[in-house]
This record gives structure tokens, C-alpha cells and sequence, in this order.
């Protein structure tokens, strides 16, 4: 028995390949080179910081481990750059490049290339940032089989402020919440731009949606209302909840803008409709709530005199407490949503650059 298996073996290594199916056969072969030019992708800064309206390139170049003439230049390089979701697992396709074909896509047409200052950069740069450009992305270079992968964070300069319309505390949805923070010249805030913005003294006892869809709020100085004043400072998490149904506040993040914020300086206070008249009037509009709080914060901006915002709100900056004016602490002070028609007030106006 064991000699007729042997003879079997023997046959089968020796047996020739069919003539009709010899290119068939040769294409089934998978060379395996253990010592080749393996293809590593590297971003020499994870993050990088920019401002809304700037310019940034996020760093990414591709190296071979090994360097063999046979096989360098063989295969094209495609380059692809896609920004990831707070999970990782849905991409967003940003721009993609091989050869001399380039594509870009979505908010991004028009603004992002590659530097290419070497044969080997594969760096991204993105012109007139948006706030919505804030997150993480990934570099892909793909050389025949090979292909590696770089991370790079883009983080913005700017401010979170917890946002409740009209209706009062804990009226939004999350696809609400998204709109009222776009209305207010801003984005729904991520949990990375909350915890920097905890770290920084924000304390707000409200919970708020975040862009991953949970509900969270950060608190500095615990207190009974707000999970106990045993408990720790921290950011204080509800979990992930029904974007549909589940009713919140919203915590919302601005970057700074390519205007002129100021308070109109006028003979009389006005109601709503006046004060947005007279924004009209002196060629801006009526000032929105991202606006205040990105001149308060970002630009220093200082002022005692509550004034109509585009919501309906009234608010006023203060960045040097002093008495009557937020005598503890550095602030947007919020005096409410007061009767439209009959309320009066002054007004903060915003005009574009152009």
C-alpha cells in the first residue's frame, strides 16, 4: 500500500500541464519576494492645528523598507485621503490621486491637492478650512499589492458654548441640535472639543448632544444638581440615546471669522425687528450667537451692554470681570429670550469681509 501511494506522488510531481491550460496555470503562480521593498506610510506630526478660513497640509510620505532597482517604478502610486468618522467605521472620501488623475470630492472640490515637494510626499493640503473639516484622516498609499496607512488629526482653534433655543432646556433632537448650531454660525461640537474646552474651566450642568451622537456635559465644580458635589470634576456621559426621539441641549463649536463682530452704537434700544434693521442699515446683519462667543473668546472682545442676537437672544461679552459686568468670571452672560416686540435693547451686528 505504501509503495502504490508513493508511485501515486511520484506521478503527480512529475505530470505535465495540460497544453490548453498552460497560461491559465502560469497566472495561478503567486511570486512571494520575503526581502522586497516593503511600502511604509508615515505622518511626521499626528496633529495639526488650523483656524477656520486658513490653509493647512497634513503631512504624509511613503518610504520602501528596502530599496531594489528591479522592483522600485514597477507599479503606479495611488494616494488616497479620507477623513474617518468618530468610530472608525465609516470614511469619507476627500482625494484620491494616481498618476496624473486627481479627483476630490464633496465640500472638498476646489480645495485640497497634494504638495508633492518630493517624489515620496504624499501630503494633503487643504485651503480656506471650514469648520466642518475638524477630525481625523487617513493617508493611504497603494504601490501593486502593497499599501500603508497614516493617521493624521486636524484640530481647530476655537470655542464650544452649550446652546437651548426659545423653547427652553432640553428641546432638540440631534438632527435639530445639528441645525441650531449651523444657524448659529458653528458646528455640533465632537467629544475631543468638549473635554478641551472642560479642561479649559467649561462648566455647564445641562447635558448636550456631541457629533457622535451621545449626550454629555462637563462639569468643574461639582454640586448637588450636577451628579453630586462628592462626585469628581469630569465630563459626565449619558450614554448614546435615540437621535430621533431623545430631546437635549447641544453643545456647539466656533473657530474664529472673517468679519467685523461689534455692538451698533445707536440713539435709542430697539426692539427685535429694529435692531435687525438697523444692522441692515449700517450694511451688516444682526450678529449671530457662534459670533459672540468666537469675538469673546478668540478676539478678547469686552462689552457691558446686552444686545439682540439672531436667535432672539440677548447676550453680552465680558473678558475683564469687574463690577456690574460678570464680576466673577470671564463670560457671555445670557439675559434670556425676552418679548420681541415690546423688550428693548441694544444690538450686536456682524459684517463679512469680503
Amino acid at each position: 500500500m505504501k509503495s502504490l501511494l508513493f508511485l501515486v506522488l511520484i506521478s503527480v510531481c512529475w505530470a505535465e500541464p495540460h497544453p490548453g491550460n498552460s497560461s491559465l496555470e502560469h497566472e495561478r503562480i503567486i511570486h512571494i519576494q520575503e526581502n522586497g521593498p516593503r511600502l511604509l506610510v508615515v505622518a511626521e506630526q499626528a496633529k495639526i492645528f488650523s483656524h477656520r478660513g486658513g490653509n493647512v497640509t497634513l503631512p504624509c510620505k511613503f518610504y520602501h523598507e528596502h530599496t531594489s532597482a528591479a522592483v522600485s517604478g514597477t507599479h503606479r502610486i495611488r494616494v488616497k485621503w479620507t477623513k474617518l468618522t468618530y468610530d472608525y467605521l465609516k470614511e469619507v472620501d476627500v482625494f484620491v490621486a494616481m498618476g496624473h488623475h486627481r479627483k476630490s470630492y464633496g465640500s472638498y472640490q476646489g480645495r485640497v491637492s497634494l504638495r508633492e515637494s518630493s517624489e515620496n510626499d504624499a501630503s494633503l493640503v487643504i485651503t480656506n478650512i471650514k469648520l466642518e473639516d475638524y477630525g481625523r484622516y487617513k493617508c493611504e498609499v497603494i504601490e501593486g499589492l502593497e499599501d500603508d496607512t497614516a493617521v493624521v488629526t486636524l484640530n481647530l482653534e476655537g470655542v464650544v458654548f452649550p446652546y437651548s433655543p426659545r423653547l427652553g432646556r432640553y428641546n432638540l433632537n440631534f438632527h435639530e441640535a445639528q441645525r441650531a448650531c449651523v444657524e448659529q454660525d458653528s458646528v455640533i461640537a465632537s467629544f475631543d472639543q468638549l473635554y478641551d474646552a472642560w479642561r479649559s474651566g467649561l462648566d455647564w450642568c445641562n447635558a448636550g448632544w456631541l457629533s457622535d451622537g451621545s449626550v454629555q456635559y462637563p462639569i468643574t465644580k461639582p454640586r448637588e444638581p450636577c451628579g453630586g458635589k462628592n462626585t469628581v470634576p469630569g465630563v459626565r456621559n449619558y450614554g448614546f440615546w435615540d437621535k430621533d426621539k431623545s430631546r437635549y441641549d447641544v453643545f456647539c463649536f466656533t473657530s474664529n471669522f472673517n468679519g467685523r463682530f461689534y455692538y451698533l452704537i445707536h440713539p435709542t434700544k430697539l426692539t427685535y425687528d429694529e435692531a435687525v434693521q438697523a444692522c441692515l442699515k449700517d450694511g451688516s446683519q444682526i450678529a449671530k450667537v457662534g459670533q459672540i462667543f468666537a469675538a469673546w473668546k478668540l478676539l478678547g472682545y469686552d462689552r457691558c451692554d446686552a444686545g439682540w442676537l439672531a436667535d432672539g437672544s440677548v447676550r453680552y461679552p465680558i473678558s475683564r470681570p469687574r463690577k456690574r459686568c460678570s464680576p466673577s468670571e470671564a463670560a457671555v452672560r445670557f439675559v434670556g429670550f425676552p418679548d420681541k416686540k415690546h423688550q428693548l435693547y441694544g444690538v450686536y451686528c456682524f459684517r463679512a469681509y469680503n
